[in-house]
């Protein structure tokens, strides 16, 4: 049995159970977990550890040209997780480095949470949990999500699953995509329509396409002008889908009813401090069942990778 290093840099991989780290040991890997620390970046230890590496097992950080030309022995970036925009995927290739995937591992879980953050927003529950433990009990109008209309962009598992919740409040669901998913045409009565037919009728919009060159800044100032008034945004995939500026703008104006953000920009976002905009810390797949599935995925990727040549899962 061959013997691998490993460097593992996902900060919650092997946090619900043993079953990936056990899974590592059974194949002889050597298993080096990174953690950043008050002293040295995680960035800094990787290039002290990757030209050692066979294979890691990645979390969100960047992987650059530079750094990855230091990796001399490096086969496989298997990412926790299904986003690969800070992995230069073009230079890996030349290097004979595959990237992977885990994708349908956290789908449940993101789709639940998008779910929750619409309902949270349209009820402002994250200002009224903070005023009434202050004694302030202040009680701002929200809005309902029964029967009302849900625009749904991208319907891949994510997408599916949050259309699919919110057909128990039955929902009135608009969908738009390259591609029709027909299950839920079928079953959950769905309407594909184009972009602006979405924004410009939805209630609730709830986004879960890949940031791309055509997708970064999407929902910009032109778009939120076409909005409903007291429409409600949910973003649980990449922050640069929103243009956050415009969307503060919007907010600040009373030109949408909230917005609610899995993920920013960058951390001195002009979102902190809207009482209208939830944000939290990329949150969505932060569950026991989600960290179990991802976790197994990522070391079955990298296994295949190095003990055979390739992966199903492969970028």
């Amino acid at each position: 049995m061959s013997s691998f290093r490993i460097l593992v840099t996902a900060r919650s991989f092997g946090s619900s159970d043993d079953k990936a780290l056990n899974l590592l040991k059974e194949h002889g890997c050597e298993v080096i977990h990174l953690k950043a620390t008050a002293e040295r970046s995680l960035q800094e230890q990787l290039v002290q550890h990757i030209a050692q590496a066979d294979g890691i097992i990645a979390g969100l950080e960047e992987y650059d040209s530079l750094l990855l030309e230091t990796a001399k022995n490096l086969k496989v970036i298997s990412r926790y997780g299904v986003g690969y925009d800070a992995i230069d995927v073009a230079y890996a290739a030349k290097k004979n480095i595959q990237v992977t995937i885990t994708p349908g591992t956290n789908g449940s879980s993101v789709a639940d949470f998008a779910m929750a953050l619409m309902l949270c927003a349209a009820r402002h529950v994250p200002f009224l949990n903070e005023h009434a433990k202050r004694g302030e009990f202040v009680r701002p109008i929200g809005m309902e999500m029964y029967k009302k209309t849900l625009g749904v962009i991208g319907t891949g598992r994510i997408g599916a699953g949050v259309v699919k919740r919110a057909s128990g409040f039955e929902m009135k669901i608009l969908c738009h995509d390259i591609y029709e998913n027909e299950e839920l045409k079928k079953n959950h009565n769905v309407a594909y329509v184009d972009f602006d037919t979405l924004i410009r009728e939805s209630d609730f919009i709830s986004i879960h396409t890949p940031l791309t060159d055509s997708t970064y800044h999407l929902f910009a100032s032109e778009v939120f002008d076409r909005m409903k008034s007291n429409a409600i945004l949910v973003n649980t995939a990449r922050g640069g889908i929103i243009d956050e500026e415009a969307l503060a703008e919007a907010l600040l104006d009373n030109k949408l009813g909230a917005a609610a953000l899995d993920e920013t920009e960058s951390k001195t976002s002009p979102l902190l401090g809207i009482d209208t905009c939830i944000l939290t810390p990329h949150a969505g797949a932060c569950t026991r069942e989600a960290s179990s599935n991802m976790s197994l995925m990522a070391v079955q990727n990298l296994l295949d990778v190095l003990e055979l040549g390739n992966c199903e899962h492969s970028v």
